[in-house]
């Protein structure tokens, strides 16, 4: 025992040897420039630890001392980045909900110390949903190495895979769950082992055929009814393809496409006229809170021309397909379509297009992705956010959430207050997962990114995107090598069609 405690004797003193003193600073009038920018952000009372390093390589040490009103103290210094005790940190943003705290900077370089003006951090007392659920894949055109999907716990960070595509051949994509729920979840393979897997309330996944004889092709974009007997999936032919409407990128656009919702209980999918037409493009569709409508975007199809010409008239042709957010009602109780579909905006005619619409699951808003044309907004840079009151029937840029580059997938926390979205701002390459908060008349705060320990370290060694993040409000208690079995099973049950 006593040997015990002279070794963690020892290592406090290590510790406390390797913190350097803050001495004979300069007091620079000027905010630090930290990666991540954390500056002033408002934060969930109970994310991970922001832990941060100076934006630039030149720093020899880094020290932050963060304190609330109440006097409670929090200290870190790191060669490379901050590193806050886990513990410490949840008991000071505890003590500090609902008001701000004060982060004092100070970097070491070859001159000596500097110590820049505070800033502050606002810790809310909305909380965030236990974690979030992503694709991790390399920012490719045409093939993918390894990929899977990761569930990460946000008060800590603690990632873990659910499946890889190291355990069968194919590409795994389209993970959604019902409000964040896991108890209902779907999860789409593509490859020689397609299937979509469905649990619903925690039942055991099936492995579905998706594609029936009246319809384009696979189910793919689900979106679960809030009593999770149903879900709506559009069907898509989509191809892709360099042009040169815009700075010679990749643009990923649909030949075709329709809606339909897919009855869980009666294992059948529900087809409409109205969202299956030839000359209009039908897309992304989603519940509204209430579970009465269905929310979508739709475009003008393009001019059918014959296949020899199809490449060429589709590249000339991209930079006119602009989808409108559309509405139709929806009556759960009878599993039947409404009888004319609304326009809720017409975003073509100001020579704009809207993609990924996501309601508030409180009723009150609806975000949307705002691009020039097309609906695979992740490779435009000049798509942004916005916000749609469903009060108020306005729609307004969300500011402090956008950035100079791309905005593109988000989703909503299930208390409505959060809002998770992809944005390449960092390096204009990688797509990474950034918060913001929404309160209740609407006020957007500055996004921030998601915690790393080691945040500069981990984001310039990791060459992933983190593709279609989606909150969950529990571990998915998923298992993977269950899951690999059923994947790589002949085995599929067929959707029928009413």
């Amino acid at each position: 025992m006593r040997k015990i405690v002279y070794c963690l004797l020892f290592i406090v003193y290590c510790f406390a040897a390797c913190t350097e003193t803050v001495s004979d600073a300069k007091q620079e009038t000027a905010q630090p420039s930290i990666y991540p920018d954390y500056i002033g952000v408002t934060i969930p009372v109970n994310i991970a630890p922001l832990n941060f390093s100076m934006a630039d390589d030149e720093a020899l040490l880094v020290d932050a001392v963060i304190t609330n009103r109440q006097g409670h103290t929090l200290h870190s210094q790191g060669d490379d980045a901050v590193d806050f005790d886990l513990d410490d940190w949840h008991a000071l943003l505890a003590d500090t909900r609902g008001d701000s705290l004060t982060v004092t900077v100070s970097a070491k370089y070859d001159d000596g110390w500097h110590t820049y003006r505070p800033f502050a951090l606002y810790v809310s007392p909305d909380s965030i949903d236990y974690g979030l659920c992503y694709r991790l894949i390399e920012p490719g055109y045409e093939v993918w190495s390894k990929m899977g999907i990761y569930e990460r716990d946000l008060s800590s960070f603690d990632e873990s895979a659910l499946i890889e595509n190291t355990q069968f051949e194919g590409c795994i994509n389209c993970h959604s769950f019902n409000r964040g729920n896991p108890a209902d979840m779907s999860l789409h393979i593509r490859g020689p082992h397609g299937a979509t897997l469905l649990r619903h309330d925690n039942s055991p996944f099936t492995a579905y055929n998706t594609k029936t004889p009246q319809t384009l092709g696979l189910c793919v974009y689900p979106y679960w009814h809030p009593s999770g007997r149903y879900i709506a999936y559009s069907t898509n032919t989509t191809r892709q393809l360099f042009h040169s409407a815009d700075r010679n990128r990749i643009e990923v656009f649909d030949e075709a496409s329709d809606i339909q919702v897919y009855d869980v209980e009666k294992n059948e999918l529900i087809l409409s006229t109205l969202v299956k037409q030839d000359s209009v493009y039908e897309t992304f569709p989603v519940f509204s809170a209430d579970g009465r409508s269905l929310y979508f975007c739709a475009a003008r199809a393009l001019p059918q021309v014959d296949q020899s010409e199809q490449s060429a008239k589709s590249a000339v042709l991209l930079d006119s397909i602009r989808y409108n957010l559309c509405r139709i009602d929806f009556d759960p109780a009878t599993g039947t379509f409404g009888d004319h579909i609304d326009t809720i905006i017409d975003a073509a005619s100001q020579g704009k297009s809207i993609s990924f619409p996501r309601p508030s699951y409180d009723g009150r808003f609806l975000c949307y992705t705002l691009s020039d044309y097309g609906q695979f907004s992740i490779w435009h840079h000049e798509a942004d956010l916005w916000l749609l009151d469903l009060n108020k029937a306005a729609a307004s840029p969300m500011t402090g959430a956008n950035s100079d580059d791309t905005e593109s997938f988000h989703n909503w926390s299930s208390n409505s207050r959060w809002l998770v979205l992809s944005s390449r701002r960092d390096d204009g390459l990688f797509t990474r997962p950034y918060f913001c908060h929404i309160d209740t008349d609407g006020r957007v705060s500055k996004a921030f990114m998601l915690p790393q320990r080691h945040p500069r370290q981990f984001y310039r060694d990791r060459f992933f995107s983190f593709n279609v993040p989606e909150f969950i409000i529990s571990p998915t208690r998923f298992d993977g090598r269950q899951a690999a079995r059923i994947i790589n099973s002949p085995s599929r049950k067929d959707f029928s069609v009413r």
